[in-house]
């Protein structure tokens, strides 16, 4: 608690402050800051809550040192404000401070299907204004990429739990276990009486990279790994293929799984990994090797085949391996647009809208990753703010319904 305040104190609670501009969602941290040092922790909570009904999340997950903390200006001389510790104080005490209850309802019905940071983030901004909310999670469980894809080292689970407790407090009705695209279409929830519908389905579909051996039992796919670690065997050598934040993530889950040799195998150099510098750190920290200049040609159940990549070197090597994880990024699950008239897909793979979430087809609108690629938890707040607006904007202009209560 002490060091959170210490760094609090260090605030120079600038005029325009670059730590907000540098915020995706915008969070106002000078004014955090400020009433939490006077006492006001509550109304600093309800102030980032209402910002961002996921802070809690993005104080633990987000990548400050390129957002808030990389714009403080107290980088040019010394160690900036710890934006991270100090919202997730804050916003720890808030969620478990505040009693969420069910608002009068508007008589508009909502439909979310994905229960990501985008379809959470919508779903409480909705239902806190009356919307009668209903969301499909294909999983047993709600937190999409936030459950399924970062480890448990990085987010305690348990938040999770308490924000689908909040959501079902706020009459938000949770339907899990269910696959929305074929044996319910759009036309069944448009059918029966949905106003909107919301897609935030995420980027589940692994990228292949279409070298002979990957169909091997010894090769993984990192987004499926990441599910379910303790369903793998990986043995004690391990290769991961890629080197953005989900190779790190997949790398240091390895070496906490068991595995005694994990390395990164990158076709260029460190400068040029699309991981943040943090991660990196980090899996260095943790004993992830590094093995870079290297272009898998075959995977075998021995090991990876490899070309260096290096101007001077492109002879080819073999590299000793257990297991092999590939993680070169993620697109889109194509079957809500196979099943349904009126979306499109990207050449990139994924769902087609505009910047404000509106897709191709009326009614439907979509954010998050499954738009934009893999990005970051809070863009894809960001992002669901935007689509909010969108979305009454639209219902604005059907007819009138009673409200029910």
């Amino acid at each position: 608690m002490q060091h959170i305040i210490n760094s609090a104190q260090t605030c120079l609670d600038c005029k325009k402050p670059r730590c907000q501009k540098g915020c995706p969602v915008g969070t106002p941290i000078a004014d955090m800051i400020r009433l939490f040092l006077s006492g006001d922790i509550k109304e600093a909570g309800e102030m980032v809550f209402n910002n961002n009904p996921l802070s809690i999340i993005c104080s633990l997950v987000c990548p400050h040192e390129k957002h808030c903390e990389g714009h403080c200006i107290l980088n040019k001389k010394s160690t900036p404000v710890n934006v991270g510790g100090i919202e997730n104080y804050i916003s720890t005490y808030y969620i478990n401070y505040r009693e969420f209850e069910k608002p009068e309802l508007n008589g508009r019905n909502l439909a979310i299907i994905g229960s990501g940071p985008a379809g959470i983030s919508l779903a409480m901004m909705m239902a806190l204004k009356g919307y009668n909310v209903t969301m499909y999670e294909g999983n047993d469980q709600i937190g999409g990429v936030l459950r399924y894809g970062i480890p448990d080292f990085r987010l305690d689970k348990t938040i999770l739990d308490k924000i689908e407790e909040n959501l079902k407090k706020l009459g938000v009705k949770i339907r899990k276990n269910i696959m929305i695209g074929k044996n319910i279409t759009l036309d069944d929830l448009q059918r029966d009486g949905f106003d909107a519908i919301f897609i935030g389905t995420g980027v589940w579909a692994p990228k292949k990279l279409g070298i002979k051996g990957e169909s091997l039992g010894n090769v993984h796919f990192a987004i499926d790994y990441l599910k379910t670690p303790k369903a793998y065997d990986l043995g004690k050598k391990v290769i991961v293929v890629g080197a953005g934040n989900v190779a790190m993530d997949v790398a240091r889950t390895a070496i906490r799984s068991g595995a005694r040799d994990v390395s990164i195998m990158y076709r260029k150099g460190e400068e040029s990994m699309p991981a943040e510098k943090i991660e990196i750190e980090h899996a260095k920290i943790d004993g992830v090797k590094f093995d870079l200049y290297k272009s898998p040609l075959e995977f075998t159940e021995q090991g990876i085949k490899y070309l260096h990549t290096r101007e001077d070197d492109n002879s080819e090597g073999f590299e000793e391996a257990d297991s092999i994880l590939v993680a070169i990024s993620q697109t889109a699950r194509d079957l809500i647009v196979k099943n349904n008239t009126g979306l499109s897909l990207g050449e990139n793979g994924l769902l087609q809208s505009d910047e404000n979430g509106v897709t191709t087809r009326v009614g439907v609108f979509a954010s998050g990753d499954v738009v934009t690629g893999a990005r970051t938890v809070v863009e894809a707040v960001a992002f669901s703010k935007r689509v909010a607006i969108s979305i009454e904007e639209y219902i604005n202009t059907l007819p009138c319904k009673n409200k029910v209560s």
